[in-house]
């Protein structure tokens, strides 16, 4: 008889032997032995893994083992680079048992419970912006997706261009929105001019004074304005723009507000940065992650209507083998509001991380990666041959080795240098940015487990990468 595939004694033994690889990751990343990544070059990477011959054989706890050896270690105290959550290790479990289930949430009979819990934890998101209770919002896999989700729904209160089409239709934005937003009206079909930039003031967050001025011109164009975008807060800085005062304009303009606060939504949990979300609550669409701060596997994003009628009218196709009724009567029925059909089970591990962690500790922990970029800002400041960009809004920070003796015109390619050079040790793991000023080192910085003695040793890293 042939062996059972789904022989559970095998998976149990299976099981302990990949816990037990990856109880060890997580031991050796907490000590921060090792590097945070090991990086060659991306053909040598490629020749290093096998070309499949088809014939099997490969025994998966070995597989796991190379993985673990060749991957980014983001639980490791010293990866302050690009926002991607440090996942609880319990839900990178439960994300595991969504994947043994493989139930799909097009359609609720697909996914029950996990349409309840996807159901509950829009809800719950919601209610920390402060919208209505009359809100509604789905599932999507990341930000991009929930932009592009967002603003079809926009572009289809405006005018039924679902169906009629239409591609004088523009955004505004600021310089530092996020680039999924000009890759989403170039989707929609409105090509270079679908979005129309909107000044910035020196700390990198939309002048709402030059709104006006900035929607004259693009109908002066001949586009038609349908939206406002604001970032909360923006990738390279963290900027917030000023949500409330660009709600006044977008209700005199009867333009839609779209918020894209796929990084700093979660600070409605915090009391300390709920300020920075003024006017949140007023927006007609929000996209909220929760793979970036809320410490959950990735993808997980929100995308929340303040009326329920934008959500449930964005995607009108027919699809008997799915659907026996309109959007709007089946509420239940996850594939009338996304893209998606078969989309993962993302709602239980956004609901798992609030009912197990709880808000405080969401909270605390938002609240310390804030504290961790405000003491990093000042030790910058207080050393001259560091320069920050701007005083960081949030936990992402931005500076620059400038010691004596680099010309001007060298800083940006000294900068890349430096980055290259931490890189290369593999003890730390930043990212750049460029900002008007010129290149910068970028960190952001959301993992529990980092410290003091991580940034101290981190700046102590970038000087002796600039001497060198």
């Amino acid at each position: 008889m042939a062996q059972d595939p789904f022989d559970p004694a095998a998976f149990r033994a299976l099981g302990h032997r990949l816990i037990d690889l990856m109880a060890d990751h997580l031991a050796a990343t907490g000590e921060r032995r090792g590097a945070t990544l090991d990086l060659p070059d991306p053909r040598a990477m490629l020749d290093a893994v096998a070309p499949l011959d088809g014939r099997g054989g490969l025994d998966i706890a070995d597989l796991a083992r190379r993985i673990l050896a060749n991957s980014n270690r983001l639980h490791d105290p010293r990866y302050v680079g690009h926002q991607v959550a440090v996942p609880r290790p319990e839900l990178a479990l439960l994300e595991g048992l969504n994947a043994l289930l493989n139930n799909g949430m097009a359609v609720y009979e697909m996914g029950p419970i996990q349409t309840a819990m996807e159901l509950r934890a829009l809800q719950w998101m919601a209610q920390k912006l402060g919208m209505p209770a009359s809100a509604d919002g789905v599932m999507t896999s990341g930000g991009s997706l929930g932009n592009l989700t967002a603003l079809l729904a926009a572009r289809q209160r405006k005018v039924d261009a679902w169906n009629l089409g239409g591609d004088r239709f523009c955004v505004l934005a600021s310089s530092q929105a996020h680039y999924c937003i000009d890759r989403a009206t170039r989707i929609l079909g409105w090509g270079e001019g679908g979005v129309v930039s909107v000044p910035v003031d020196d700390a990198f967050c939309m002048r709402a004074d030059l709104l006006p001025a900035a929607i004259h011109k693009a109908k002066a164009s001949g586009r038609i304005p349908i939206a406002v975008v604001a970032s909360a807060c923006s990738t390279a800085t963290g900027s917030f723009d000023p949500i409330d005062a660009i709600s006044d304009v977008c209700q005199r303009e009867d333009l839609w507000l779209h918020v894209d606060g796929a990084h700093g939504a979660a600070y409605a949990l915090s009391p300390a940065m709920r300020p920075r979300l003024l006017g949140i609550e007023r927006a007609d669409s929000v996209v909220f992650d929760a793979h970036k701060m809320l410490q959950t596997p990735a993808l997980v994003t929100g995308v929340l209507f303040r009326d329920k009628k934008d959500c449930a009218g964005n995607f009108t196709q027919q699809a008997s083998y799915l659907f026996s009724k309109k959007a709007e009567d089946e509420w239940h029925n996850r594939g009338h509001r996304t893209i998606e059909c078969t989309k993962r089970a993302m709602g239980a591990l956004l609901y798992a991380a609030v009912a197990t962690l709880g808000e405080a500790r969401l909270c605390a922990d938002l609240e310390r990666g804030l504290a961790l970029a405000r003491s990093l800002a000042d030790k910058v400041k207080s050393d001259p041959e560091l320069e920050l960009a701007i005083a960081p809004q949030c936990n992402i920070v931005c500076f620059r080795s400038r010691p004596r003796g680099v010309d001007s015109a060298d800083l940006d390619a000294h900068n890349r240098r430096v980055r290259q050079a931490l890189l290369d040790d593999g003890s730390f793991y930043v990212v750049q940015t460029t900002l008007p000023q010129g290149v910068f080192l970028r960190t952001t910085l959301m993992n529990p487990r980092t410290e003091e003695r991580d940034l101290d040793a981190m700046l102590d890293a970038v000087r002796c990468a600039a001497r060198s």
